[in-house]
C-alpha cells in the first residue's frame, strides 16, 4: 500500500520494470493532487507533501531603486543557500515597490517586480514569488493577514561607538518605536513584532528561522543585514539572473537602433537567453556613443567635491568624445529641465540625445531603460559612488566590456579613481 495526501494506492507484485514504471505515474497522481502549499517529493516509493514557509522583507523608505535590487540580492542568496539545508521550504516574497524619493510621478504603490524584472529568470537562482503570489497560495485576498513573526534589524549602537565590529544578534529594546508598513496593505497585519539587534551576513538569519516554527517571517529594515560574500561567483550568479523586464529591454533596443546606430549583434553585447549559460569574454565594443550618468539633485547638495557643475561636465564630456573620436553621447540625469537644456547647449556641436518615452511609463521603468542603453555604449562615464552608476557598472561587466571602458567617473573638486570589481563566474 502506498499513500499521497488523502489517496491510498494498492499495489500487487510486480517486475521492477513495471516498480519504476509505478513510481511515476504515482508520482505524477500525487503531484496534482496536492493543494495550494503542499508539495510532493519522491522518496522511494512515497509520495510526501510539505508545507511552504515564507521569507518576507522591507527596506527603510527613503532608499532609493538600486539600493533595494542590492538588498535583494542579499536576501536572494540567502534563500539559494537554504535550499541545500533542511529549510528548503521557504519561498523567498518580493517586496511591492512602493513609491520612491527618486520618481518624480505620483506612480501607485505595490508595482510587482515583474514590471521591471524577468521573474523566470530570478526564479533560476532563487525560490521568489510575488506578493500576489503569496495571496494566491494561500487563498487568501480580502481577508486579514497575520505575518506570524515580525523581526525590525537595527544597528547596535555600541558598535559604532567603540569601532568594534562583531557579527551576534539579539531581541532588544527597540531603538525608535517600532514601526513597519506591510507594504502599504490594509489587510496585512502582525501580533508579534520586535526588534533585533543585528550586525552580520544575511546568511546568519538562519538561526531566526531554525529556532522558529512559524510559517511567515518578516525582516524588516533589511538593508542593516550584510552581503555573505560581496564580489564572489554566487553574487554573480545572482546578480546575473536579474535581467530586466523584456518589454523595457525592447523599449531600450528600439532606442539604440533609431537613434544610437546600436544593437546587440553590431555592437558584440548578445548573450544567451537563459543567464546559466553565460561565460566570461571582453569582446563587447558597445554602440558607437559615449553613455554618461550625470547624477545631480541630493549629489550636487550633499557631495559638492565629487559632483562637477554643468559647465565642468560639458568640459569632461567634451574631451572624453574627442578623445573617442564619437560625435554621439547619451545622458541619464536626475537634473532639473533646465540643467539639462544647459548642458545640451554646451555640447550642441555633438548630438546629444535622453530617452524620453513617448508613450506612458512609470519613472522606474524609465530607468530601466536609461541603464540598459548607457550599459551598452562604447564608453561609460559615471558618477561616483552612485549605485545607479554601479548597476551599469555590472551589466557591462556581465556583457563582457574590456574594464577601461567600464569604470570611470566624473570628477568635482577631486578625483579619486573608481573602485573596480570585475565579474566572477
Amino acid at each position: 500500500m502506498q499513500s499521497c495526501g488523502s489517496i491510498t494506492v494498492y499495489v500487487v507484485t510486480i517486475s521492477n520494470m513495471q516498480s519504476e514504471l509505478f513510481k511515476y505515474v504515482l508520482f505524477t497522481l500525487c503531484f496534482k493532487t496536492i493543494l495550494m502549499n503542499d508539495v510532493c517529493e519522491m522518496n522511494t516509493n512515497r509520495c510526501e507533501p510539505v508545507k511552504y514557509r515564507y521569507v518576507f522583507y522591507d527596506i527603510n523608505p527613503p532608499e532609493g531603486f538600486n539600493l533595494r535590487r542590492d538588498v535583494y540580492m542579499r536576501f536572494a542568496i540567502f534563500v539559494h543557500k537554504l535550499k541545500q539545508t533542511n529549510l528548503s521550504n521557504f519561498k523567498l516574497v518580493l517586496p511591492p515597490w512602493i513609491r520612491l524619493y527618486h520618481w518624480n510621478k505620483q506612480e501607485s504603490v505595490q508595482i510587482p517586480w515583474s514590471h521591471f524584472f524577468d521573474l523566470n529568470s530570478l526564479k533560476q537562482f532563487a525560490p521568489v514569488i510575488e506578493m500576489y503570489d503569496f495571496f494566491n497560495e494561500i487563498n487568501v485576498k480580502y481577508s486579514k493577514i497575520k505575518i506570524d513573526q515580525v523581526y525590525i534589524l537595527q544597528h547596535y549602537k555600541e558598535m559604532f561607538d567603540t569601532g568594534k565590529f562583531e557579527d551576534k544578534m539579539q531581541i532588544e529594546k527597540c531603538a525608535t518605536k517600532p514601526k513597519t508598513n506591510f507594504y502599504f496593505y490594509n489587510n496585512i497585519t502582525s501580533d508579534s513584532i520586535k526588534c533585533l539587534s543585528f550586525h552580520g551576513q544575511a546568511s546568519h538569519l538562519k538561526k531566526v528561522l531554525e529556532e522558529s516554527n512559524a510559517q511567515t517571517i518578516l525582516f524588516d529594515h533589511a538593508e542593516v543585514a550584510l552581503h555573505d560574500h560581496f564580489g564572489n561567483d554566487i553574487y554573480w550568479k545572482a546578480r546575473r539572473s536579474m535581467r530586466f523586464n523584456k518589454e523595457l529591454k525592447k523599449l531600450a533596443a528600439d532606442f539604440r537602433q533609431k537613434y544610437l546606430n546600436s544593437s546587440d549583434q553590431a555592437d558584440g553585447t548578445m548573450l544567451p537567453e537563459d543567464w546559466q549559460k553565460e561565460t566570461g569574454k571582453r569582446a563587447a565594443k558597445g554602440g558607437p556613443y559615449l553613455s554618461v550618468h550625470l547624477r545631480r539633485r541630493d549629489f550636487a547638495l550633499g557631495r559638492p567635491n565629487d559632483v562637477p557643475s554643468i559647465h565642468e561636465a560639458a568640459s569632461q564630456i567634451t574631451k572624453l568624445l574627442q578623445q573617442l573620436s564619437l560625435r554621439i553621447v547619451f545622458i541619464a540625469t536626475d537634473s532639473t529641465i533646465q540643467e539639462y537644456t544647459k548642458l545640451e547647449g554646451l555640447l550642441s556641436t555633438y548630438k546629444v540625445y535622453r530617452f524620453l518615452p513617448v508613450e506612458p511609463l512609470t519613472d522606474g521603468a524609465v530607468a530601466v531603460i536609461d541603464q540598459i542603453i548607457c550599459s551598452h555604449a562604447q564608453f561609460f562615464v559615471g558618477t561616483h559612488e552612485s549605485t545607479f552608476t554601479f548597476r551599469i557598472q555590472e551589466e557591462r561587466e556581465i556583457m563582457g566590456f574590456p574594464e577601461h571602458t567600464t569604470f570611470n567617473r566624473l570628477c568635482g573638486n577631486r578625483c579619486e579613481k573608481p573602485s573596480v570589481w570585475k565579474i566572477v563566474y
